[in-house]
């Protein structure tokens, strides 16, 4: 009798063991079984249910909307605010996960507000087509084909739950400097950059040629923290058009 009561006490405690686990959502959405071990104000670190002798994995904080605890506790990360919702009264979430970063009224949304800036330097190449050729030949003495060397000033206004995020974008560049030409440019964009990385901006442009429009498409490539933008631009006007491709690197200073 005694070892088969020993037996089922053992099954038990398996049971409860595989189910002590923590469910990590990202702004994405998507949803991980995981073992959460720190929470810090830049990373959240973890193990995955599936491998607990794996390699500890870091994932930056505001990249997690919200983790829900193996002892039912919620923590909203996603807005840098806190929701403890304990399963019963003498409940608690692990000290070690527990940040007082303020609370949120039950029912309230976390506001999307996010003030980050994203600066580094960019470069490329602009192509002119047209009677935007034309003109700059006959005007500034330069062919079609020009280098271009600038930075970028991006701050991020909003970023959304499923990872969408509001952009303004200030790009200075000098062109034209192979040819031993200076011709400056400045775009200031508006811009939706989605969750995996696709953007895309809408903006002025002014430069030695006028003011025009700037359309710009692109996207990003993430390492190591460090952000790696690529972006192509078209700038319609004087009976042609300028292309532009440009790429570089930022990271968040803010």
């Amino acid at each position: 009798m005694m070892p088969r009561l020993f037996l089922l006490l053992i099954l038990l405690l398996l049971s409860v063991g595989a189910h002590a686990q923590d469910l990590l959502t990202k702004t994405t959405g998507e949803e991980l079984q995981v073992k959460v071990l720190e929470i810090t104000p830049t990373d959240v670190r973890y193990k995955r249910t599936d491998n607990p002798d794996g390699p500890m994995i870091t994932i930056r904080r505001y990249d997690v909307f919200m983790i829900r605890y193996a002892n039912g506790t919620k923590e909203l990360l996603g807005a840098s605010m806190l929701s403890a919702r304990p399963a019963s009264a003498s409940t608690a979430a692990p000290a070690a996960a527990m940040p007082a970063t303020g609370s949120l009224v039950p029912g309230d949304e976390p506001p999307a507000y996010e003030d980050i800036h994203l600066n580094g330097p960019r470069l490329g190449i602009t192509v002119l087509a047209g009677g935007v050729a034309t003109k700059a030949d006959r005007e500034l003495g330069v062919n079609p084909f020009l280098t271009q060397f600038g930075w970028q000033f991006e701050t991020r206004i909003f970023r959304m739950p499923n990872g969408t995020s509001g952009l303004l974008e200030i790009v200075p560049l000098i062109g034209g400097l192979e040819q031993g030409k200076f011709l400056p440019s400045l775009n200031a964009l508006i811009g939706i950059r989605g969750p995996k990385g696709l953007e895309f901006g809408l903006g002025p442009n002014v430069s030695p040629a006028g003011a025009h429009i700037a359309l710009a498409v692109g996207t990003s490539f993430r390492s190591n923290g460090i952000n790696f933008p690529v972006n192509f631009a078209v700038v319609p006007g004087d009976g042609g058009a300028r292309f532009s491709l440009l790429f570089g690197f930022n990271s968040r200073t803010r």
